[in-house]
């Protein structure tokens, strides 16, 4: 299983960016893909998972401004980014979760400038 993510670049605080994962399989048949992100000298923390049924979780400092969905024909995940602010600078990846098995993918970086 791969997972590729991109999406990630240089912004201005108050800009968006969508990322994207796309999964080299069916993208449903994992039970939670979701975004993680990890900022020099921080540990990872979670941005936002979606599980299979749909449902979706945010963390408190996401929430209202960043938005998860998936398009199951393109095997993809996406993290719609709006309001963005120089805290949300980090590098950003994907995992997914199928059975007790976790993937990973490499990281796409976003930097927000103030």
């Amino acid at each position: 299983v791969q997972l590729q993510a991109s999406g990630g670049g240089l912004v201005q605080a108050g800009g968006s960016l969508r990322l994207s994962c796309v999964a080299s399989g069916n993208i449903a048949s994992f039970a939670v893909v979701g975004w993680y992100r990890q900022a020099p000298g921080k540990q990872r923390e979670m941005v936002a998972t979606i599980t299979s049924g749909g449902a979706t979780d945010y963390a408190d400092s996401v929430q209202g401004r960043f938005t998860i969905s998936r398009d199951v024909a393109k095997n993809t995940v996406y993290l719609q980014m709006t309001r963005l602010k120089p805290e949300d600078t980090a590098l950003y990846f994907c995992k997914a979760r199928r059975s007790a098995a976790w993937y990973m993918g490499q990281g796409t970086q976003v930097t927000v400038s103030s």
